[in-house]
């Protein structure tokens, strides 16, 4: 189970949920992430999935998302999270075709396991991939 926490409500559920693995399960293992991306990098990659959705006609705002997803985060999250890889390898990797890979993106946490300097990277690697056809650009405070 993952639990965004980021405030006291959601520090309360991450606890209920500790609680009721220790009243299932014998032992079980707790892993806590920090550092995730700000809110600012996630509403700045919708506005550029919409962006690129709208000048290049191809596809819409989710699917360029989820293809972003693919081309972009699956290989940040492979290299970096050894959960997600095992995952990931098994499940997917060699499973399903292109198209079918694109699809499922829907349904897997990719960007949103990121943390914000890998949120950086996927979303520099969407700039220069897209350089040429679409031009995305950080806010000003944003690009040093």
């Amino acid at each position: 189970m993952n639990i965004d926490v980021y405030d006291d409500a959601t520090v309360s559920q991450a606890i209920g949920e500790i609680r009721a693995a220790k009243a299932k399960h014998r032992r079980f293992k707790v892993i806590i992430r920090a550092g995730k991306r700000s809110l600012d990098h996630n509403a700045l990659s919708h506005i550029w999935y919409a962006q690129i959705s709208t000048e290049l006609r191809q596809d819409t705002p989710e699917g360029v998302h989820c293809e972003c997803k693919l081309r972009f985060g699956v290989p940040i999250l492979r290299a970096e999270d050894d959960d997600f890889r095992v995952f990931y390898d098994a499940a997917i990797k060699n499973a399903l075709t292109y198209e079918e890979k694109v699809q499922a993106m829907r349904f897997i946490p990719v960007t949103s396991l990121m943390t914000a300097a890998q949120m950086k990277r996927y979303m520099d690697d969407m700039q220069k991939s897209y350089t040429g056809t679409v031009q995305l650009e950080y806010p000003k405070q944003e690009a040093a």
